[in-house]
């Protein structure tokens, strides 16, 4: 068993990467600290808040919260022995950060994050 950091980043699909941006900056009273093409990401009392582009197109239809984990590959196997699906398998988002989506045997979607 692996220990887990908790709930620190949420991410939510956006169909207007612009158009959200500004909504989520008068909502949290700061501009974002990360500002990409393909991801804008708000740090807030400890936390991660990112806007992801595509809507529901990349498969997200709500906000997924990310586990922080120290081995998300070790994360993955113990979940996934006791019933979870891989609905995204652990990959590079850049800086080595890996994440990977898993679902629970409702369909829900949660994700594991690793930072190296």
């Amino acid at each position: 068993m692996t220990d887990i950091s908790g709930i620190k980043t949420v991410l939510h699909p956006v169909s207007d990467l612009t158009a959200a941006k500004s909504v989520y900056t008068a909502l949290l009273g700061m501009p974002p600290q990360h500002d990409e093409s393909y991801y804008v990401g708000y740090e807030v009392a400890g936390q991660q808040i990112g806007l992801v582009p595509g809507g529901g197109a990349q498969g997200m239809t709500g906000p997924v919260a990310y586990w922080h984990v120290p081995d998300i590959e070790a994360k993955l196997a113990e979940v996934t022995a006791a019933g979870a699906g891989v609905k995204e398998a652990a990959h590079d988002v850049g800086g080595g950060r890996l994440v990977a989506d898993i679902t629970d045997p409702d369909g829900n979607v949660l994700g594991l994050l690793q930072d190296r």
